[in-house]
């Protein structure tokens, strides 16, 4: 086995740990373990405190409702919800499950210079039951780049209806995208590759785009019910320390 192989090991090996652990951990709570690594919640699972809409201060006052430890878009046009905070080195978990026929997306590199809330799109379907699915040639399945980048495994999503668990790491220009304990996308921020699948994208006209910006981080309220939960964030712009190590490529 060559050091590279079994480096990617070890991270599949730590990535499944943390999934487990965090699955089984109270929702929108913080561990221990998690606090003294530099987690921070997001959602406390009661108040709106910390997110609102795109270029406002306020939330939006219809079209989300907080209910059962859940953020719930109820699919009414209310708009997309940032967070107040902006990174753009971090690692990000979330709980998520979605209704039949639904679709939605988690937006990271949200900044208020656009003039709409463009992002790096990390996209939450009904991958059978909603035609966009289909289009793109896999560029806009659960888990996808959005309209950018495929899978390159088949995402293990859950049935319609029940819990998925996301992760998203962004380390340097360093990209992966996780579904329930797979590694499923991974890409390099400016790379030649992602730069080429840009330009076959929507987002070819967008100035910055594949590139790493400091953003807001985005739930999409793109007409269908969707839930979230637990979301936690350790921002890794700093340089890591013991219990918040850098990961090295």
């Amino acid at each position: 086995m060559t050091k590279h192989h079994f480096l990617c090991a070890v991270a599949g090996v730590i990535a499944t740990f943390s999934v487990a652990s965090a699955i089984a951990s109270e929702p929108n709570q913080l561990t221990q373990t998690e606090k003294a690594a530099g987690w921070a919640l997001l959602f406390d699972g009661k108040t709106t405190q910390g997110w609102h809409t795109f270029k406002k201060e306020t939330f939006p006052s219809k079209g989300w409702v907080v209910e059962g430890g859940w953020f719930h878009c109820l699919g009414e046009r209310g708009g997309d919800i940032v967070s107040s905070g902006e990174y753009d080195q971090f690692e990000l978990t979330w709980e998520w499950k979605i209704s039949p026929g639904g679709n939605s997306g988690l937006k990271y590199f949200v900044t208020d210079t656009r003039n709409s809330a463009l992002g790096h799109e990390y996209q939450m379907i009904d991958d059978a039951g909603h035609p966009d699915a289909g289009l793109a040639d896999g560029k806009r399945v659960t888990a996808s780049f959005y309209d950018v980048l495929k899978p390159t495994v088949k995402p293990p999503a859950k049935p319609i209806g029940e819990m998925n668990f996301s992760r998203i790491l962004v380390q340097g220009n360093h990209v992966e995208h996780w579904l329930n304990g797979v590694q499923v996308l991974e890409y390099e921020l400016g790379s030649d590759a992602v730069k080429a699948a840009v330009e076959k994208s929507k987002f070819n006209k967008t100035p910055g785009f594949g590139t790493r910006l400091k953003g807001h981080i985005l739930h999409q309220d793109h007409e269908s019910n969707v839930w979230f939960r637990s979301i936690k964030l350790r921002d890794l712009s700093a340089k890591g320390t013991k219990d918040n190590p850098v990961i090295e490529r």
